[in-house]
């Protein structure tokens, strides 16, 4: 859904940043400690005569009713089911002691890329143990930077994230977006720079959307949905997006009404000011379709209309950049791992396209024009190649990356002659670095002091074959020295959709893991991006069965080589990843000793009906669909938990305020898995409050969750956790004399 370059930039950088960070963040908040063991008793969940019809076929949905989330049996319900989960974590020894770990860990000084409009800049930093990251401005990069907003102070219990901020040409004013709870919705606000006040400005109902100035810096350019019902804030359905202009000062009821198309009720719209401030691009996408149109307006006629420019959705269409009107964009048009062509306005037709950098073997995921030349990055096995060309398109250099790992960044202008890049593996944890773009070197900004010793870590990638004899890579990371004799605790991570790549990422979670004698394994499946389109679309709708035989091929190999063995294999996802694990656990409960499907996209049949759930349509299809609903009958976990049958331990995880992937899923396969369970495993469910899909959850509610997570892990895969763990980065030895 985001559009601009800008836009999408920080939705890399957040992939490789937010991603870095994602299990790490604390959930501290202290709770009673049971000492003795509680026996696990699951509450009772009613059940109700309900049956939909699906071209024909009856399908059974007696846990409808926890759909309502606002309903009194729902919430008992939750309360129920945390009281039960948190009794039988609480009898976990070592969790204690994973926490404290956890906390240490992650208690260091972590910085967000910076930034620089109007001859200032702007970063975010958490001095260890914050629950949001604090925005930053100064004049310069040297000296003490002066904090413009901290959302700490916004709430008493850290959960009110600052989400976006863009500032104005003259870096006077700032828009910047917040999100309570962890919701999707944002409300943007308008803070003057100098003082440090917020002005009058309120903007509300905007949801995935950037904010982009016009250079007169009167105001700036947003996208919203009209506002919901009360009752339907977090779980109605998101149609209709519009494109609004506000300019500042004004009430959001007399913001301009820039585009819609009220007969395209999926379209979501973006617009972004180009950096010369003459035009307009307006991004549209259908849903989470790697498809999109590009209209756009001229800024400099007052009676400027929208003119269409790509009209069909048929390839991607990320804009980079514009020389007059000439306009750059990176595109899978005939190159299915990406290219990046020019278009002039002036004449349009796609014969007179122009062809600048072409596809190579490795799949182009960004670029950006600093200093005059193109930044590229691109992925070679699911590591990142930075590459620089000249503004025709000649090869000039392929940048050095500190080792085999992931990075983003590069944001700027095509005039800016320094720019800022994240580098971080798994061992690694990000450090930014200042690229000079004008003798083409780079030095670190910004390195993070972490206690641990990098050098015990080892990180290896390897292959297996899938049920169709594709190959899949995967990253394997452990501690040096560990055994392959089929005794390794092992967790196996997967997502497979969307086009997301998973690239090597470091995790304060995932390194204590590896601190209690774990292996980590990242497996890079179908679905994902991390070879262009083509492995994008061999994972989507009718071809989505080959994403689970990816991932049970990469389990089946970790236990045929003597990495592991079932009992002490472990499968977690996220999301698109938590439908994964359902998936797997469903189809094979044999492979694993634990499962946590988190926040996960369990109903396949009726996910459309909530939230934004329609858009992801472009991947899954919909049980509208009379050929596509036989499809995702087959492997909807919800839909295939088969009673009598012996489980893996299974740790489901959601948050209450979750308008992504509405907790719904979660609950309903919670219920109906522990009705089903005739194994000794447990199956537990653990609901967060005040929380949503991920981002903006406090640190300190990030990090019990972890916590909770491991201990899970270590109780159900009946580790031997270490009495200590870790072991502090060495320190350097005086000097003699």
């Amino acid at each position: 859904m985001f559009s601009s370059r800008k836009l999408a930039k920080y939705v890399s950088i957040l992939a490789v940043v937010a991603l870095a960070f994602l299990l790490l963040q604390p959930d501290v908040a202290a709770r009673p400690r049971k000492k003795k063991k509680t026996k696990l008793v699951y509450p009772e969940t009613k059940k109700v005569d309900v049956d939909d019809d699906y071209h024909g076929v009856q399908v059974p949905d007696p846990y409808r009713w926890l759909e309502d989330e606002n309903a009194r049996d729902t919430k008992a319900w939750v309360k129920a089911q945390n009281k039960v989960t948190f009794g039988w974590l609480e009898d976990i020894p070592e969790r204690e002691r994973i926490l404290e770990r956890l906390t240490n860990l992650y208690n260091f000084e972590k910085y967000k890329l910076p930034r620089q409009k109007g001859g200032r800049y702007f970063y975010e930093k958490n001095d260890g143990l914050q629950d949001q990251y604090v925005l930053h401005t100064g004049r310069s990069l040297e000296g003490e930077p002066r904090v413009l907003l901290d959302p700490n102070k916004l709430s008493k219990d850290g959960t009110i994230a600052l989400m976006g901020y863009e500032a104005s040409e003259d870096a006077s004013l700032l828009a910047y977006s917040i999100s309570d709870a962890g919701s999707d919705w944002r409300e943007v606000k308008v803070r003057d720079v100098k003082t440090g006040k917020d002005q009058e400005d309120h903007l509300k109902w905007v949801k995935f959307s950037g904010i982009s100035w016009t250079h007169d810096n009167k105001g700036f350019f947003y996208s919203r949905y009209d506002e919901p019902k009360s009752e339907e804030e977090l779980t109605g359905v998101n149609y209709y997006h519009k494109l609004y202009y506000h300019r500042v000062g004004a009430p959001q009821s007399a913001d301009e009404l820039i585009y819609e198309n009220p007969e395209e009720k999926e379209w979501g719209i973006n617009g972004l000011v180009t950096d010369d401030g003459r035009y307009l691009i307006i991004h549209i996408q259908k849903g989470s379709a790697r498809k999109n149109l590009i209209y756009y307006k001229d800024l400099q006629d007052p009676n400027g209309k929208v003119v269409k420019l790509i009209d069909e959705f048929e390839a991607l269409y990320a804009f980079v950049d514009n020389d007059g009107p000439v306009f750059w964009f990176r595109t899978d048009n005939k190159a299915p791992k990406g290219r990046v062509i020019a278009i002039d306005i002036n004449e349009p037709e796609p014969k007179n396209w122009k062809e600048i950098i072409r596809q190579s073997g490795d799949a182009l995921r960004e670029v950006d024009v600093i200093n005059d030349k193109f930044i590229c990055l691109y992925l070679a096995n699911a590591q990142t190649r930075v590459m620089i060309y000249d503004l025709t398109g000649r090869f000039e250099q392929r940048l050095r990356l500190p080792g085999i790992g992931t990075a983003g960044g590069f944001e700027g202008r095509k005039t800016d002659k320094e720019t800022f890049y994240v580098f971080t593996s798994f061992a690694t944890p990000p450090t930014i670095y200042r690229y000079d773009a004008a003798d083409g070197a780079s030095s670190v900004f910004r390195e993070p002091n972490v206690d641990f010793d990098p050098t015990r870590f080892r990180v290896d990638q390897v292959y297996c074959n899938s049920k169709d004899r594709t190959r899949i890579p995967m990253f394997l990371a452990h501690v040096e020295g560990a055994r392959r004799d089929g005794t390794n605790p092992t967790l196996l991570y997967g997502y497979g959709g969307f086009n997301v790549a998973i690239t090597p990422y470091f995790s304060v979670t995932n390194l204590v893991w590896m601190e209690m004698g774990g292996i980590y394994a990242v497996a890079n499946i179908r679905g994902g991006g991390e070879y262009g389109k083509d492995w994008h679309e061999a994972g989507m709708k009718e071809n989505r069965q080959n994403v689970f035989d990816d991932f049970i091929a990469a389990a089946e190999w970790l236990i045929e080589t003597n990495y592991t063995s079932a009992p002490k294999l472990a499968i977690h996802g996220e999301s698109n990843g938590g439908l994964l694990v359902g998936a797997c656990m469903a189809q094979r409960p044999d492979l694993y000793g634990a499962c946590i499907p988190e926040v996960g996209v369990l109903d396949m049949l009726r996910f459309h009906k909530f939230t934004i759930g329609w858009a992801w349509a472009s991947d899954y299809g919909t049980s509208d669909d009379p050929a596509l609903f036989k499809v995702l009958r087959s492997y909807s976990p919800l839909h295939n938990i088969k009673a009598g049958t012996a489980y893996p331990a299974t740790f489901i995880m959601t948050s209450d305020h979750d308008d992504r992937v509405v907790p719904a899923h979660s609950f309903k396969f919670a219920a109906a898995l522990q009705e089903a369970q005739s194994g000794p495993a447990p199956v537990l469910i653990r609901i967060e409050e005040r929380a949503g899909h991920g981002a903006g959850t406090p640190t300190r509610k990030r990090l019990e969750a972890s916590a909770d997570r491991l201990g899970f892990l270590a109780r159900a895969l009946k580790m031997d956790v270490p009495a200590k763990l870790g072991v502090p980065k060495k320190k350097p030895r005086p000097p003699a004399g």
